[in-house]
């Protein structure tokens, strides 16, 4: 019997308030059934799922649905017609007026007003010329100029331009109309989506072991070819939506819809996506929708002259520790331009998925400042948690995985969330995959504090094993964090200054390189096999990578000198770096054989304090570790399930 529209809601955590959940959210019951303990918190996922619900029913009663709503790039900015004429559009709620301009009118601000619409959008058509020929050719300059409430004229970029550019030492970048008369023609299909994803993450900007910014040629002609080599089945391109700070490893976006110039073309961008499929690599992004740069001549700040054109008014539109704006999810011209700037990749450039960057801000009001987690359920649950933000990840997730089901996505999430990588139907967010951003703070933490032979077997067991059943993680040693300057990568901890003195073949080993190099290849191996379903690392941290990362700023006399990944080293025979890389190979190369990031999680045997012993059976394989800093062992004994002898399959 349906309640009477005047009956108070079931009180929270009461039976009725589950029942009424359970019947909201399509497959809630498995959810609470894999983990009991989020029973309480029943009707968060039905306000949740019922938010993201309502929201789809929007888009479906007001623009067609989300498919149509996710094609916003295909009006917005500017578009050539049929006729040879140029349609502009843009959302701009807080101007009084809107004109375009550029090199065709000589840069006359005022020549070519846009038209008023409702809702705050604008609109301008240009004719051709009489010989039917764009006003605007391929490789213009433009400006749109907003006339603001108070009278002010200012010149943007559209949030909506395809390329940006910057030219000599101008600061600013300009806003190059891109419109080539022979776009690039992909030749390869996507491949299919891996079960175990062998992730490269790379930045083409630091790719060549030349102190300058490499070219997306650059990538595809010689990083391409060693990630295939090395058995990485994915790559994540860092600091592909451009950012004017190079120094900001792209986390400061100024254009949302602009592949970087810096490194290249668009064409040459697509050309790169599609060599990787030819290959059967898979091609992530790295994605920042948590925040944006606060440029506002260059980036989407003030665009219309107001602050909360994309953004928060006031406090909350600013993120006090990264010095960015937040935008307002619940607006829906952002959620029109943040869905169809994830559409844009995946269907213009062939992205294969994302990884969503500052997932954590997001998710809460706190954005994760001054918090440490506990794991206690209360924490990821009430007043604190942006409801806002989580449903627009949950219609990002809905999109993704819509349109091309073989997508990933993967949250970096430092807070631990759980049902992140639940499915939306059971009132999750709908990510594959979540970063185990606890398993490099580990090694860090134990190179840093301890001597390897204090080092707790129990203790890098939990850490690489503590997961939430059903949510699938992406373990890793290392990333691009612990390579910039500041810290330190593994190989530099482990083995230090002797890096630079030890590593020719026609040298002695001396203690520091030789327990270094085992190390290392120790940890990357116990982290692959144990700590996730999927694996990560760091272009150049394969070989153990002899410097940090730093780019060009006022702090280093804007050297390149650090800006950079030497490959030459591990091409050297006479340098260890090779030992490190063939490891690294042998390693992904198994794990396609033998499939374990996909096998259910390992079951751990041992974990011998004394003899600093650690073995565990997964995929049918059995890994057993010697950690112990002096001692190794014959006849070893340990208790296994795998029947008959024993094949030796890799070594360190």
């Amino acid at each position: 019997m349906a309640a009477s529209a005047g009956a108070p809601a079931p009180a929270e955590g009461s039976e009725e308030a589950l029942a009424s959940a359970l019947a909201d959210v399509p497959e809630l019951a498995r959810l609470l059934e894999t983990d009991p303990y989020l029973k309480p918190y029943a009707p968060d996922f039905q306000r949740r799922y019922k938010r993201f619900n309502q929201t789809l029913t929007n888009f479906g009663e007001n623009e067609g649905g989300i498919d149509k709503f996710s094609r916003g790039y295909e009006s917005f900015g500017i578009h050539r017609c049929a006729d040879g004429g140029l349609y502009c559009k843009e959302w701009a709620p807080g101007a009084e007026g809107v004109f375009l301009t550029g090199d065709f009118n000589d840069w006359n601000p005022f020549s070519y007003p846009y038209k008023k619409l409702d809702f705050g959008k604008w609109e301008l058509y240009i004719p051709p010329k009489q010989n039917r020929s764009v006003l605007v050719p391929h490789g213009s300059k433009l400006k749109i100029v907003i006339r603001s409430k108070s009278g002010e004229i200012l010149y943007r970029i559209s949030p909506w331009a395809k390329y940006v550019t910057r030219e000599g030492d101008n600061v600013n970048y300009d806003w190059t109309h891109w419109d080539p008369e022979h776009p690039y023609k992909f030749k390869h299909s996507k491949p299919k989506k891996p079960k175990g994803p062998r992730i490269y993450e790379s930045h083409v900007g630091i790719s060549s072991y030349e102190g300058k910014i490499a070219s997306y040629k650059h990538f595809t002609c010689n990083v391409l070819p060693r990630i295939k080599d090395l058995g990485y089945n994915c790559i994540q391109l860092m600091a592909i939506m451009e950012h004017a700070y190079y120094a900001s490893f792209g986390y400061q976006i100024t254009s949302f819809f602009a592949a970087s110039s810096r490194y290249g073309t668009p064409e040459e961008l697509k050309e790169l996506v599609d060599t990787a499929h030819s290959m059967g690599i898979t091609v992530l992004l790295d994605l920042v929708h948590s925040h944006a740069s606060k440029n506002s001549e260059d980036g989407l700040n003030m665009f219309d002259g107001t602050e909360s054109c994309y953004f928060h008014y006031g406090p909350r539109g600013n993120h006090n520790l990264w010095d960015s704006r937040l935008f307002d999810y619940s607006s829906w011209e952002v959620l029109r331009f943040l869905l169809s700037n994830i559409r844009w990749w995946l269907e213009e450039y062939g992205f294969d998925g994302f990884r969503f960057d500052g997932v954590t801000s997001m998710l809460y009001y706190h954005h994760g400042i001054g918090q440490s987690f506990s794991g206690d359920y209360h924490e990821y649950f009430g007043l604190h948690v942006d409801e806002e933000a989580l449903t627009y990840l949950m219609l990002a997730n809905h999109l993704i995985h819509t349109l091309y089901p073989d997508s990933i996505t993967i949250a970096e999430d430092v807070s631990g969330m759980p049902t992140l990588c639940s499915p939306i139907s059971q009132g999750g967010s709908g990510f594959d995959y979540r970063l185990a951003m606890a398993i490099p703070d580990k090694w860090i933490q134990l190179l840093k504090e301890f001597k390897d032979e204090d080092w707790n077997m129990g203790n890098i067991v939990y850490t690489l094993t503590n997961r939430r059943h059903l949510e699938k993680s992406i373990a890793y040693a290392e990333s691009h964090d612990q390579a910039l300057v500041g810290d330190k990568t593994l190989a530099f901890w482990l083995m230090d200054a002797e890096m630079y003195t030890n590593m020719s073949v026609l040298t002695p080993f001396t203690p520091v390189i030789d327990r270094g190099i085992q190390l290392h290849k120790m940890i990357r191996l116990i982290t692959h096999t144990l700590g996730g379903e999927g694996y990560l690392n760091f272009m150049g941290n394969e070989f153990g990578h002899p410097e940090w990362l730093d780019f060009p700023r006022k702090g280093n006399d804007e050297s390149y000198h650090y800006a950079r990944r030497q490959f030459h080293l591990t091409d050297d025979d006479l340098l260890r770096y090779k030992f490190l890389n063939n490891f690294d190979r042998d390693m992904n190369k198994l794990e396609e054989r033998c499939g374990w990031l996909s096998a259910p999680q390992a079951h751990v045997s041992e974990k011998h304090e004394t003899n600093k012993v650690i073995a565990f059976e997964r995929a049918g394989l059995l890994f057993v570790f010697n950690f112990h800093p002096s001692k190794s062992y014959t006849d070893y004994r340990v208790g296994t399930t795998l029947p008959g002898n024993v094949q030796f399959l890799i070594t360190s």
